[in-house]
């Protein structure tokens, strides 16, 4: 499968999950100081990048591939904090009062939007511009690990096709290696080593 077909694969899956969803549940616990509309919130927000950031055009490839990516966000520290934090709470609060209805409404935007845009156009993003074929596994990435999280959160079963998790799976390894820590993590999954506490490559 191709970065699009994966990519549309994944966000069917969460947009399936969110709409299992009991109506009672949106306000309990989420994940870190999210509550669970707000950790689906951030989620969306791998679709509606995607529908705002391909409608544009970059004038320069700056972020060659996927990995890159993860690590120049890691190393200006733009994935933590309260910006994060606070970009989860309004995306929450957007998806408004039937969130399941609106999380596939951001869904079908983003297919949309990709169904119109090139595999090679060049489109801006928050670390630089980057080529649709590199930008979309990162957005595979969040939906993987975000949809696993609120199937976490809520009990309820998530089951990505094994296409969804190899990509996300390798892209970690190789932010891992982007990162330098590459050794460490090729150690831990040979049963040769273990990752130290809160190891992590986002």
């Amino acid at each position: 499968m191709d970065a699009r077909a994966v990519f549309l694969d994944a966000a069917a899956t969460v947009a399936d999950l969110v709409a299992r969803i009991p109506a009672g549940a949106w306000d309990g616990p989420g994940l870190g100081v999210w509550d669970l509309r707000a950790l689906v919130g951030h989620t969306s927000r791998s679709l509606v990048t995607v529908s705002t950031y391909l409608a544009q055009r970059a004038p320069a490839v700056e972020v060659p591939t996927p990995e890159a990516y993860y690590a120049a966000i890691a190393r200006t520290g733009g994935a933590t904090g309260e910006a994060v934090a606070q970009r989860g709470i309004a995306a929450g609060a957007a998806l408004g009062d039937d969130p399941a209805a609106a999380f596939r409404a951001l869904r079908d935007d983003a297919a949309d939007v990709l169904g119109r845009t090139g595999d090679d156009e060049v489109v801006p993003t928050v670390a630089g511009g980057m080529r649709v074929r590199d930008y979309l596994p990162t957005r595979i990435f969040e939906l993987a690990v975000h949809g696993a999280d609120i199937g976490a959160a809520t009990g309820l079963p998530v089951a990505f096709a094994p296409a969804v998790l190899a990509d996300a799976a390798v892209l970690a390894a190789r932010v891992s290696v982007e990162l330098g820590r590459g050794p460490e993590l090729l150690a831990a999954l040979t049963g040769r080593g273990a990752l130290p506490p809160g190891f992590s490559v986002v």
